[in-house]
C-alpha cells in the first residue's frame, strides 16, 4: 500500500470549506496526499479574495481539482436549496471519472478514503460504489450534530412536524432532545441500535 490519499469534499460554504482545509494540511503535515474538491464557481471566488487556499498551496502533498456545481454564473448560490439540489443532480455522475483521473496520475498512492461535510453526503455513496472508504466530517458542535442527528425520531415521535414546526412546547422539546441525546445517541454509537426500553 502508498502513502493515504484523501478525497476531501466539502459543502462550498467558508463554514464548511475552511475547517477541512485545516483538517487536509494537518493530514499533509503527517505525510498523506490530499485532493481538495471545490466547485468551479467557489475556486474562482476564493482565488479572487485570496483565500486561505493559497497557503496550502505551498504544500506539495495537497492537490486542488474542481468540478462545475450546475448552476450557471447568474444564478444565485445563497439559495442552498437550488445549490444543493444542482451539485446532487450534476456532481454524482462526475465524480468517478474525476477520481479515476487523479488516480491516473499516481497509481501507486490512489484515493483510498474520501471525507465530506453535510450536504455531500452523496460523494460516501459513490465511494461506496467504487469500494473507497468514506468518512463524514462535521464542522458545527457536537449538540449540532446530536439535534440534527435525532430529528428523524422527533419527527416519528410527533414532537415535531416535517416541515420543522414545533407540536409541543419549547421546553418539553428540549427535554425530547436532552433524553434523545443522552441515551439513544450512547446506544446508537456503541452498536446497540434502539431505545433505553429494547
Amino acid at each position: 500500500m502508498g502513502i493515504p490519499h484523501f478525497l476531501v469534499i466539502p459543502y462550498p460554504i467558508l463554514g464548511h470549506v475552511n475547517p477541512l482545509m485545516q483538517l487536509s494540511e494537518a493530514l499533509a503535515k503527517h505525510g498523506c496526499n490530499i485532493t481538495f474538491l471545490s466547485t468551479e464557481f467557489s475556486q474562482k471566488q476564493a482565488n479572487s479574495v485570496g483565500s486561505g487556499l493559497h497557503s496550502l498551496k505551498g504544500s506539495s502533498r495537497i492537490k486542488f481539482v474542481t468540478l462545475p456545481d450546475g448552476l450557471g454564473p447568474e444564478d444565485d448560490r445563497s439559495d442552498h436549496k437550488k445549490l444543493i439540489f444542482s451539485i446532487r443532480s450534476n456532481m454524482p455522475a462526475m465524480l468517478p471519472n474525476l477520481i479515476q483521473d487523479v488516480n491516473a496520475l499516481d497509481a501507486h498512492n490512489k484515493i483510498n478514503c474520501i471525507v465530506v461535510t453535510i450536504n455531500m453526503g452523496w460523494a460516501l455513496e459513490v465511494a461506496h460504489q467504487l469500494g473507497i472508504k468514506g468518512a463524514f466530517f462535521f464542522s458545527g458542535s457536537a449538540t449540532s450534530f446530536a439535534a440534527c442527528y435525532c430529528i428523524p425520531r422527533l419527527i416519528d415521535e410527533q414532537i415535531i412536524h416535517s416541515d420543522g414546526a414545533l407540536a409541543i412546547s419549547p421546553r418539553s422539546l428540549l427535554n425530547a432532545l436532552t433524553m434523545h441525546m443522552t441515551f439513544n445517541l450512547v446506544d446508537d454509537w456503541s452498536g446497540n441500535l434502539g431505545s433505553p426500553s429494547n
